[in-house]
């Protein structure tokens, strides 16, 4: 049973670590569904990975998931952006994955950061330092995924598998 249990969250923390360069797999989320199956129905993985260990994991987790909605639509912020226009970039990049696909998140998401700044009354060019900066956070938050996601495998396999 454990070894069941134990490939099975080997397998969501890969498929986390993948997710997290893919489209339309929650990394974090499912990170924190291998961990936290791990610690539920492993006969003795409670001893093993104990609660600071699994805490760690839970705020990693927790974190990788707000950088995978939120990324974005902070840096459109950073960039200069109106909040609105914060909020419209992080509501369209869910929407357009589904209509659009990745490239189509990206495509889209410039343009209704470009469009709301330039309807809020803003220049033209303040408008695509906005779009760039927004850009530039969904890419960021993708390395940010693969890097957390990736911690959380490494993590596992060290602290719990090969110290315990």
């Amino acid at each position: 049973m454990v070894d069941l249990v134990t490939g099975v969250a080997l397998l969501l923390l890969l498929v986390a670590v993948a997710g997290s360069l893919l489209p339309l797999v929650p990394s974090g989320l499912t990170a924190l569904a291998g961990v936290y199956g791990y610690y539920f129905f492993a006969p003795g993985a409670g001893e093993d990975m104990g609660l600071w260990l699994l805490a760690g994991f839970t705020v990693v987790g927790l974190v990788t998931a707000l950088v995978e909605h939120f990324g974005g639509a902070l840096a459109s912020k950073a960039g200069g952006a109106e909040t609105e226009t914060m909020i419209l970039a992080g509501l369209s990049s869910v929407l357009l994955l589904f209509v659009l696909g990745p490239l189509g998140v990206v495509v889209g998401v410039v343009a209704v950061v470009v469009l709301a700044e330039l309807r809020a009354g803003k220049e033209p060019r303040e408008a695509v330092v906005a779009s760039v900066w927004t850009v530039a956070g969904l890419l960021g938050s993708t390395v940010a995924q693969f890097l957390l996601t990736l911690s959380m495998l490494v993590g596992f396999v060290t602290f719990v598998l090969l110290l315990s």
